[in-house]
């Protein structure tokens, strides 16, 4: 009984030593070990890890990628825009001595540093670029960002604005002013396409213009488009040249009034008959003297 009571002690007091001085540290993880408060230079990488009893105390620093989502913060334009906008960062650890040695919590001092980092482009930053380039003003907050976070043994990997929160009246001429933009260049559009289009009934014309059965050409098509709806009404056309032509063949009638010599665009001035002044101040009154 004794032997058997001094091997079951043995086995006890050897898990114990164990259980105490035996640590696993996983593949993404680093562990730093401090022997009687003082921190030994040699970090310990994934595997088993042998401790002293009592003597020696483990703290593991993970390496992944943390993803930290920075609160909304309240802030005003260079253009004097009242806004609101929050972020995420990416980061991760690159020294796990400095990290834990040089600074207690280093989760919450990154989003300390990316709260007031955001809120300082904010008020650098215009409307404009906080809504189209974001690109350039994610890279500035990175830098920002990383500038303390490297003397802390934390590597900024990335950083990027989520949204931005506009007020509502600012949203409506925002809306506005796309309204009108659109409509400014439909407008252009229209015009521009007028131009063209003149341009090219202009060249037509000067076509018809050299080649006169190009335009009975085109008058006998568009009498062929319109009759092809099968309406039962059909208007024809009638050249204004040929009215002209039949005015200047037309015989003078008698009684008709003389036009004055022109042009043929020029319409007819008749001319007024002349009536002799003397018929015109005849009286019937009697050449004798009175009769009685």
């Amino acid at each position: 009984m004794t032997i058997i009571s001094v091997i079951l002690a043995a086995l006890v007091l050897g898990a114990a030593w164990l259980a105490t001085s035996v640590r696993i540290i996983r593949q993404y993880e680093r562990g730093i070990v401090y022997r009687f408060g003082r921190v030994r230079a040699a970090v310990r990488g994934p595997g088993l890890a042998l401790l002293l009893p009592v003597a020696d105390r483990l703290e593991k620093v993970n390496l992944q990628i943390i993803t930290m989502p920075v609160p909304a913060q309240d802030g005003i334009t260079c253009d004097n825009v009242t806004v609101r906008v929050d972020a995420v960062v990416y980061f991760k650890v690159v020294d796990p001595m400095r990290v834990a040695v040089d600074v207690q919590d280093y989760i919450s001092a990154i989003g300390q540093v990316a709260q007031t980092s955001l809120r300082s482009i904010i008020g650098k930053s215009e409307l404009d670029d906080l809504l189209s380039n974001r690109e350039q003003l994610n890279q500035g907050l990175e830098l920002m960002i990383d500038s303390p976070a490297l003397g802390w043994g934390v590597h900024i990997d990335r950083v990027e604005i989520k949204d931005v929160a506009l007020p509502e009246t600012m949203k409506r001429s925002i809306a506005r002013q796309a309204e009108a933009e659109r409509e400014r260049r439909a407008r252009v559009i229209t015009a521009d396409g007028e131009l063209q289009a003149s341009a090219k009934l202009s060249q037509a014309a000067e076509t018809m213009a050299q080649h006169p059965a190009a335009l009975e050409l085109r008058l006998l098509q568009t009498v062929v488009e319109v009759a092809a709806e099968k309406n039962s009404t059909l208007v024809l056309p009638f050249p204004v040249e040929l009215l002209r032509f039949l005015e200047r063949q037309a015989p003078a009638e008698p009684g008709r009034p003389v036009t004055s010599s022109g042009t043929d665009d020029a319409p007819p001035v008749p001319v007024a008959q002349h009536i002799p002044e003397a018929r015109q101040g005849e009286q019937a009154t009697p050449i004798g003297g009175s009769t009685r």
